[in-house]
């Protein structure tokens, strides 16, 4: 038998004996699908009133006349060009914050206390503060965001610079790169995937915080449509307006999540 042919055997041989892998995400399913059962059952025996919990298919109409009319669509977008804004000042500053306090222990010294104590502070706590000079109107909501976005991304960026190996500091020496190609072509591009963890929470708490600042001081957004349904008393809006809020943020995470997925097989590749 030629080489090639042991080669070809050899590699089905390996084929046969691995283990067959079955998807995981079906099993994400199983818990959303016994809840969607147990309320269907709860509207159909009546455990509790409709005007409290409505029908599953009741919430499915009220979703579909809010893409109809097209108000869903609108809340939305509003919603969305919140928080990338409001992400995008946060994560800017954050990015900058945490790659300085990462880069000299002196700003970190200086920085930190302050910084962890403005952090232990729930983002929604500065709303009556924040609500005095800069009132309800947009300029609040994208403070809260970027508050809210603030934070993990700072940490986490802090933590991937100083996360970086001395060794490849000292490649980085032995090619004599000044202080900006060493930042440039060394440092960030190890401290990547830690920092995308920090984008990923950041866009995630940015999106409650939509949600929180929307439900306390806005007049449009998906956040209001809650507020409206429970000032008209309609609780298919509520939850119709809860499914939209989870789907987006699992949409959210979800995306993230592989882009991070793939930065990790990047860094292990490169170890």
């Amino acid at each position: 038998m030629s080489d090639a042919a042991l080669a070809a055997d050899t590699v089905l041989d390996a084929q046969a004996r691995r283990p067959l892998r079955l998807p995981t995400w079906p099993i994400g399913l199983i818990v959303p699908l016994l809840a969607l059962a147990l309320w269907s059952l709860s509207a159909q025996r009546g455990w509790l009133p409709p005007q409290v919990l409505p029908a599953p298919a009741e919430v499915w109409l009220t979703l579909e006349d809010l893409w109809r009319s097209g108000d869903l669509v609108s809340h939305l977008g509003i919603s969305l060009l919140r928080v990338a804004q409001g992400f995008g000042v946060g994560a800017a500053i954050g990015l900058a914050l945490g790659t300085a306090m990462g880069l000299s222990r002196t700003i970190e010294a200086y920085v930190r206390p302050l910084f962890v104590a403005v952090a232990q502070v729930p983002t929604i706590g500065w709303l009556p503060l924040l609500m005095l000079p800069l009132g309800i109107g947009e300029a609040l909501k994208v403070v809260i965001i970027a508050k809210a976005a603030l934070v993990p991304v700072t940490l986490n960026t802090l933590d991937g610079i100083r996360g970086v190996p001395p060794a490849w500091r000292e490649v980085g020496a032995v090619f004599r790169y000044d202080r900006f190609q060493l930042l440039r072509h060394v440092i960030l591009p190890a401290a990547v995937p830690p920092i995308f963890t920090g984008v990923r929470y950041g866009l995630t708490n940015s999106w409650k915080a939509l949600v929180a600042v929307e439900l306390l001081a806005s007049a449009e957004g998906i956040g209001y449509l809650l507020v409206w349904g429970r000032q008209m008393f309609q609780m298919d809006l509520v939850i119709a307006g809860m499914v939209v809020i989870a789907a987006v943020g699992l949409l959210f995470d979800g995306a993230l999540a592989l882009v991070e997925q793939r930065l990790q097989r990047w860094r292990e590749r490169g170890a």
